[in-house]
């Protein structure tokens, strides 16, 4: 699944070459998980906006020339990928959506279905409203500190990696960035939440966003078929120290890197390095 990573840098990627575009036409293919929520000839003649990224979401502002505004929100699931082209032809069997701008055609490819595009008014109405609700603070947003990581982990039983992949403290650090995090951190995946001190926390949210920060610069990770909008492949998986690595020897210590599964997903770490 595309992460924070993987969607900042398919933001990054298209966002100054369709900021100003005019909207020409949009085109739905086979149902994504929830409808447009909108006429797609009605955002014809609105412009595109800068746009945004919200966790694993993006946000495309639009604004109409009579004062009106609204957005499109997008999220590519499991599988999909965004591209950017000038002219990407007929649509194949995984092409679900198409905006047509006037400086190119933004198409959303999801051979699983499970991405979205739902339309509206602002990023706190509607569907994005609910969508966006229960998001954690951003990695990089001025207000996460430790003492505020800490004093959300109080009395959680469940691990620290579950915490962490939940979203609802901080966003962004999925299954293989956590993984990563928590190995430079020094801090066993499968340590209760609520037992964490707080330089620890401190510690661990530093090594968060020092793995996005990589991982963005690296374009992300392509494990499987994960491309920007540009079409390009991540290599951040080629520099990673457990995820992926059973058996293998730690890169820091030498001892083999286990690997356990936690809410039916696979956790890499080290037993020597990470300490409960």
């Amino acid at each position: 699944m595309p992460e924070l990573p993987e969607v900042e840098v398919t933001r990054l990627s298209f966002a100054d070459r369709i900021e100003g575009a005019e909207v020409l036409a949009v085109h739905t293919g086979k149902p994504l998980r929830w409808p447009l929520g909108v006429d797609g000839d009605e955002l014809v003649g609105w412009q595109v906006g800068a746009v945004q990224r919200r966790g694993k979401y993006l946000w495309l502002p639009l604004n109409a020339r009579d004062g009106r505004s609204g957005g499109l929100l997008m999220h590519l699931g499991m599988s999909g990928s965004l591209s950017f082209t000038a002219g990407v032809g007929e649509p194949g069997p995984h092409d679900h959506f198409d905006l047509v701008t006037s400086r190119g055609v933004l198409r959303l490819h999801d051979p699983r279905r499970f991405g979205a595009v739902v339309w509206g008014a602002s990023q706190t109405t509607g569907m994005p409203g609910k969508l966006l609700a229960g998001l954690g603070r951003e990695p990089f947003d001025a207000a996460l500190d430790g003492r505020y990581v800490h004093e959300r982990l109080q009395g959680r039983k469940v691990s620290i990696k579950q915490a962490l992949l939940a979203g609802d403290i901080v966003v962004g650090a999925g299954n293989i960035y956590a993984c990563e995090a928590l190995f430079r951190a020094g801090i066993d995946p499968r340590l209760a939440a609520g037992k964490l001190s707080r330089p620890r926390c401190e510690r661990l949210l530093r090594e968060v966003q020092g793995v996005l920060q990589q991982a963005v610069a690296l374009g992300g990770s392509s494990l499987r078929d994960f491309r920007d909008a540009h079409g390009s492949q991540g290599h951040f998986q080629l520099t990673t120290a457990v995820y992926g690595r059973e058996g293998e020897p730690c890169r820091a210590c030498g001892t083999s890197v286990k690997r356990v599964v936690q809410g039916q997903r696979s956790t890499f770490f080290c037993p020597n390095c990470q300490k409960r």
